[in-house]
């Protein structure tokens, strides 16, 4: 097998591709063969030592993949060899032989590609879980989608088109056109414009009843401010941390300088919520993680949602596909292709 690895934190020049024996599967899981694996911000900061959750250095990264089962192992049922199907996994994904537990693989409709399969999991089930499962969010709501023209972005315009609720996107002017075609009804240029005044004279004040922010730090503090009475701001991410492609002791700590204080008496006064989603710390919370996916699925076969693939790049160019995603010129998913 041949798979991606961060042998140490840096640029993305750090990264290697390395060789190793063939995984075994185990009892409870099957092998399979990757087609195409999903590469996201987690992992961009992962390699920058930002990621708590990441294994020490040397490591091999990667949330999802699609591919054929190679080998099933002996419980396995329901499964067999040669099958189509799309798989999460706690790290390890960015590689050409991933084995996985029966429980996080799932079958891939008929007419999904490679691509797309391993463009779903991630992005798709972070926006549904937040939009459906946390705030529940129904037609003509008010939400705000930072990075709106990212995997998460995209993927959280395309679900509140299903249910007629009303987007903010905030992208650079060059991508409004994109967020635009999947359903952002106020794109926001945040490098010309103070997305908070934008808002407030497109809605009024403290208007919005959902934002959802990978961004982190001071722009909490800006979300919670546009919340309207039952509103939420969700967290998902600390994008504000990258800088330059590696760690800077000086931006973390103007990062935790800007941050938010929230107490339970002060969200009670102003009847709102604050929650936060980490999708990678709910790999064991299966019968949800199922139920969300087999939804999402449902929808991909109804047409309702469609994976944007922007770019794909073997892994012999895995450094190029980290200095495009966090450089922000992606708009839709980035992937990675075993060669």
């Amino acid at each position: 097998m041949r798979a991606v690895w961060i042998p140490k934190f840096g640029k993305p020049d750090v990264l290697e591709v390395r060789e190793a024996a063939d995984p075994s599967p185990r009892p409870d899981e099957v092998r399979i063969r990757v087609r195409a694996c999903g590469l996201n911000f987690a992992e961009i900061m992962a390699r920058q030592g930002l990621y708590p959750d990441a294994p020490k250095p040397p490591m091999v990264v990667g949330y999802e993949i699609a591919g054929e089962i190679d080998r099933c192992g002996a419980e396995v049922k329901g499964l067999k060899d040669g099958q189509r199907v799309v798989a999460m996994v706690r790290f390890g994904g960015h590689a050409d032989m991933v084995c996985a537990p029966q429980r996080q693989v799932f079958a891939m409709p008929d007419d999904m590609s490679f691509e797309e399969g391993a463009a779903l999991p991630v992005n798709y089930l972070t926006a549904y879980h937040m939009l459906f499962e946390v705030k529940r969010v129904r037609a003509n709501e008010r939400v705000l989608i930072h990075m709106a023209a990212g995997g998460v972005g995209t993927a959280a315009l395309q679900l509140c088109k299903t249910i007629g609720a009303v987007t903010f996107g905030t992208a650079s002017a060059a991508k409004h056109e994109y967020v635009r075609s999947h359903g952002c009804d106020h794109p926001i240029d945040y490098r010309s414009k103070h997305y908070v005044d934008e808002i407030e004279a497109i809605a009024g004040r403290a208007s919005l009843d959902l934002v959802l922010d990978p961004l982190g730090g001071g722009d909490w503090r800006k979300g919670y401010s546009l919340l309207r009475p039952s509103g939420m701001l969700i967290a998902y991410g600390w994008a504000n941390m990258n800088v330059g492609g590696k760690r800077s002791m000086l931006r973390i700590a103007r990062e935790l300088v800007r941050l938010p204080r929230y107490t339970p008496i002060q969200v009670m006064d102003h009847n709102r919520a604050v929650a936060g989603v980490n999708i990678g710390h709910l790999w064991n919370e299966l019968p949800m993680i199922r139920r969300e996916t087999e939804a999402l699925m449902k929808l991909y076969q109804q047409g309702s949602i469609r994976p944007h693939i922007d770019a794909t790049f073997p892994f012999s160019q895995a450094a190029e596909a980290h200095h495009y995603l966090e450089r922000g010129k992606n708009v839709g998913k980035v992937l990675l292709i075993p060669e």
